[in-house]
């Protein structure tokens, strides 16, 4: 099968197309043959080593000292299941999922993926398409994540930096949902899409005024991992929560969560934001684009 193999760490010009052989489910497995995958920051993150100091040893250790250990990256994928093992009872030859490779299995940026039955993995909305219903997984799982852990309740104020990418895009959506009133910061030119989303307020960060028109939250949600504890306390309430996806927390995907993305997406009540579609062929193309830091919402890599 063709995967995409991380030969080293550095820029996109370590991702090479290869051939490996195409995996067997165990009993407890389910084989999916991918559709599509998307270029999300934790792999750019683990392709780059992008961690400063004793982090870098420590990353090194647990992933692999010259190369990521599991080469083939990628955390997320839809696809269709073509063989499931002999103890696997909620899925069926043909079923359309989608699902999160577990911890740092990765994995998907192949042709096909053996997950266990026990993972984060789902039957797709029914209204999505193969490409709608992977942009929904790290954004959506990373959201209702941090958000879950704020404990949050109807009515009160959240603030979320990075509102126009992946995680920032869902984050509006999750939070209305959840019945909180949002301030969306990004970019001016973002500004029409993350009130569409939910925000009822905005501020541009690269105004110069930005810091003096933040007002007090009860939440503030950095969804892209750039602000201090300083810069994140100055815009929290007192009692109130700050959370960031730039600490040593990460996000644990489960089925729980792909459940109520799939209904959320069903009713209408969350949309699929994507930028960028490339072919797994062009997936040095398509890591060069989502490493400026500019995306809106998600970049998708289909398999076909």
């Amino acid at each position: 099968m063709k995967v995409v193999l991380c030969t080293g760490y550095g820029s996109p010009e370590v991702l090479k197309i290869s051939d490996v052989p195409k995996p067997i489910p165990k009993t407890d497995e389910i084989l999916v043959r991918i559709q599509s995958t998307a270029v999300n920051s934790g792999d750019i993150r683990t392709r780059k080593l992008d961690v400063e100091g004793l982090l870098k040893i420590g990353m090194r250790l647990v992933m692999g000292w010259n190369r990521p250990r599991n080469p083939i990256l990628g955390t997320v994928y839809s696809g269709i299941v073509e063989n499931v093992g002999g103890s696997v009872k909620s899925f069926s030859s043909g079923d359309r999922v989608f699902g999160c490779s577990p911890g740092f299995k990765f994995g998907c940026y192949a042709e096909y993926i053996s997950v266990e039955e026990s993972t984060a993995i789902a039957v797709m909305p029914a209204n999505a398409n193969f490409d709608e219903a992977v942009s929904l997984l790290f954004g959506g799982t990373t959201a209702l994540y941090f958000l879950n852990k704020a404990n949050p309740t109807s009515g009160q104020s959240i603030l979320i930096y990075g509102a126009s990418g992946a995680v920032g895009t869902s984050a509006v959506q999750v939070a209305r949902n959840m019945g909180l009133i949002i301030t969306a910061v990004s970019s001016g030119k973002n500004e029409k899409l993350v009130r569409s989303l939910g925000a009822e307020n905005f501020l541009d960060y690269t105004s110069d005024d930005f810091w003096d028109k933040a007002a007090q939250y009860d939440i503030v949600f950095d969804a892209v991992g750039k602000l201090n504890k300083k810069q994140l306390d100055s815009m929290t309430q007192r009692g109130g929560k700050n959370i960031t996806v730039g600490s040593l927390d990460v996000a644990k995907e489960t089925r729980q969560q792909l459940e109520q993305i799939k209904e959320w997406f069903d009713s209408g009540k969350l949309k699929a934001v994507i930028d960028h579609t490339y072919p797994l062929d062009e997936i040095q193309e398509a890591h060069f684009y989502a490493e400026k830091g500019h995306k809106v919402g998600n970049v998708v890599i289909e398999i076909k």
